[in-house]
């Protein structure tokens, strides 16, 4: 029979999301079939899944640790921010439209039905369901009719280990203020504690760990050492990617207001040969740069207005007048051409805007939201590229014309008519070790890496540093057959 366990955190980006995938993969390996789940996630690095939908990066990543496909019932709620205070909410993988935060924050329990169904789906067909929450349950202010931590916990009746982050400090008064926080009946959910992220010689906290569990009557299921390589497993949220120092190639990424889908960073960020520079707002692009590249965006008008505000439209142009190259993925491809028409709104306000005119092609943003896993080649040479869609609106024009990949039969993708700059609507083009290696090679420099191997060793790796510093056991007897109350 299925049983459960939910990982909360005292706060969000306290490790939630790696130590679930650490822990698929252990429980993975002992022969049990498991399935990551999150209620509800707020993020705009999705992940397409093989029924069509969105999904979290993370959820991606964790179904992975549990060496099965990624489903939409994993991640049954996601919201993909558009504003300040707004989001796009996607329930079961499909975009039920835009809500702003207040409403959302009325509506929300209305959305638990969604959530259930899709953990009753899980259940059905796993020995260990793994649910990570979102935030911490110990904003009070957001408890009635919360669907991502203790709402949830409480309605599908599962038992909650909640985890500290030692490295942002105050890590005791982190869990024992969550347990002063809560009543009764979420307390009864809590049945251990771990602390995440520390550095240094660990039984130097042994004192710290045991007072913890004197104050709050929790056991310890272990006290997680920095895990050294988790940069190299895909970011989940923007405030967590960040440059990385390699080789001599450098890579430059604008960090634009809402860059979504920046998952297509990790594989230039592995290479050891290659230094990716994420660029913040009040920074110049750098003069030294061999390719700029534009990421996705879940607001690609607002990104635009946000690009050109910093300067970076003038510093792309010298760059280019200097011999750089350019690559737009998705949202970066639509700002690389002529104009951006939105007569719909479907991007926010309507209205048409000027792109950056380094490619000569035009986007209308109309017609269905594309959300397919794609198959394609690279041309000239023809290297295999997997990789997704996940994008309104159309590009044409004539630099349509040097289409530089095949999508399944059609031509996909814009080039300018000197090599040097390019665009695409698919995601994950440098995943592809063949593609990567010819791309860098045009650049001057070269690319031995495997990426996709190395995503497996870190996972391997992750599930080993969990099973030498949590008590696993332990945590597989906590958890417990669902029951609804």
């Amino acid at each position: 029979m299925v049983r459960a366990i939910m990982i909360q955190g005292t706060g969000s980006n306290v490790g939630k999301s790696m130590l679930v995938a650490g822990i698929a993969r252990a429980f993975t390996r002992r022969g049990l079939k498991v399935a990551p789940f999150k209620p509800q996630n707020m993020s705009n690095n999705a992940a397409v899944t093989e029924d069509g939908g969105e999904i979290g990066r993370a959820q991606a990543l964790q179904a992975r640790a549990a060496k099965r496909a990624p489903h939409t019932d994993m991640n049954p709620i996601l919201l993909k921010p558009e504003t300040d205070t707004g989001a796009q909410v996607i329930v079961q993988g499909k975009r039920a439209g835009t809500m702003k935060a207040g409403d959302y924050r009325r509506d929300k329990s209305k959305l638990l039905g969604a959530a259930l169904e899709s953990f009753d789906r899980l259940c059905a067909d796993a020995d260990l369901i793994l649910i990570e929450g979102a935030g911490s349950p110990a904003e009070t202010n957001l408890r009635k009719g919360d669907i991502a931590n203790m709402g949830f916990a409480c309605a599908a009746g599962v038992p909650v280990i909640l985890v500290g982050d030692i490295h942002r400090g105050g890590v005791i008064a982190q869990l024992v203020g969550t347990q002063a926080v809560l009543d009764e009946t979420d307390l009864n959910q809590i049945k251990g504690f771990v602390v995440n992220r520390f550095k240094g010689d660990i039984t130097l906290f042994d004192e710290g760990r045991d007072d913890i569990s004197r104050r709050t009557g929790w056991p310890s299921l272990g006290v997680v050492p920095w895990f050294k390589n988790a940069w190299k497993l895909p970011a989940e949220d923007m405030m967590d990617i960040a440059s990385t120092k390699g080789g001599a190639c450098k890579v430059v990424v604008p960090q634009l207001e809402r860059m979504a889908n920046f998952d297509d960073l990790d594989p230039l960020a592995a290479e050891p040969n290659v230094t990716v520079e994420i660029i913040p707002g009040g920074r110049p692009l750098p003069g030294d740069a061999d390719l700029v590249l534009l990421p996705g965006s879940k607001s690609t008008i607002g990104d635009l207005a946000y690009f050109r505000a910093q300067g970076w439209d003038i510093d792309l142009h010298a760059h280019v007048r200097r011999g750089g190259h350019v690559i737009g993925l998705c949202g970066g491809f639509q700002m690389l051409g002529n104009s951006i028409d939105d007569p719909l709104g479907v991007d926010g306000t309507p209205g048409k805007v000027p792109g950056l005119g380094l490619l000569n092609i035009d986007t209308v943003m109309a017609g269905e939201k594309q959300v397919t896993l794609r198959n394609a080649t690279a041309l000239p040479g023809g290297e295999p590229v997997t990789g997704y869609e996940i994008h309104m609106g159309r590009s044409e024009g004539p630099d349509c014309d040097r289409a530089w990949l095949s999508v399944e039969g059609r031509r996909e993708g814009a080039a300018a008519a000197n090599g040097q700059i390019r665009g695409t609507y698919l995601h994950g083009v440098f995943s592809s070790d063949a593609f990567r290696a010819t791309y860098l090679a045009e650049l001057g420099h070269k690319s031995d890496l495997s990426y996709e191997d190395e995503v497996e060793e870190v996972l391997e790796a992750l599930a080993d540093h969990l099973e030498a510093h949590m008590d696993l056991d332990h945590l597989l007897a906590l958890a417990a057959v669902p029951h609804r109350k």
